[in-house]
């Protein structure tokens, strides 16, 4: 028995690297899954490993950034599964990195709406089935450049450092209603992400 049977995981993010990780790990404390990427087919490694676990799993094409898209995403969710999530991992993120003074406006705010406003979206949605049976985990991924900041990447930092000020808030909002929210800021993990 884990410590997740018969709860739903929502991950973003869940092709590779630390989403992936995380998908694989719930899977096996029990949680069935709800895999989410910028295409869905990305997701098949994924996927394919947690049901040789024995586990539901249901993958979805979703840009985290979209409202409408992340709105549609989690109801078909809940309807797919016949459940509210129980705990979402909100893990998508990119990386534009560039000294300040060189950065894109299209760079900011690329960085911004995956790491920043995939956050609010997908925990607005998802927080909803939440209140309605009182319980629920959020966790956001965030980065120990989130909180010491890094040269070259003034837009991860600031993405970063806003998702933790954003948990902070969240979990002061809906620990009333048996709902946590926590942000993990790891250090620096070798990724297909980070690799040079």
């Amino acid at each position: 028995m884990g410590q997740f049977d018969g709860k739903v995981a929502l991950v973003t993010g869940a092709a590779r690297g630390i989403g992936q990780a995380i998908a694989l790990k719930l899977a096996a404390e029990g949680a069935n899954l709800a895999l989410c990427d910028l295409k869905a087919e990305w997701l098949e490694e994924t996927a394919t490993k947690a049901k040789q676990l024995g586990r539901k799993v249901e993958c979805y094409s979703v840009d985290v950034s979209h409202a409408e898209s992340v709105e549609a995403t989690v109801k078909k969710i809940e309807a797919d599964f016949g459940k509210a999530v129980d705990v979402l991992v909100n893990n998508a993120g990119i990386t534009k990195d560039g000294l300040l003074m060189r950065m894109s406006e299209e760079d900011w705010d690329a960085v911004m709406n995956v790491n920043l406003k995939g956050v609010f979206l997908f925990t607005k949605a998802a927080m909803r089935g939440m209140m309605k049976q009182r319980s629920g985990s959020i966790v956001n991924i965030a980065s120990i450049i989130g909180l010491i900041g890094n040269p070259g990447q003034a837009n991860y930092s600031a993405s970063k450092g806003a998702v933790i000020s954003f948990t902070k808030t969240v979990a002061k909002e809906l620990c009333s209603r048996n709902i946590r929210c926590n942000a993990v800021a790891p250090g620096f993990i070798r990724t297909p992400m980070t690799a040079p």
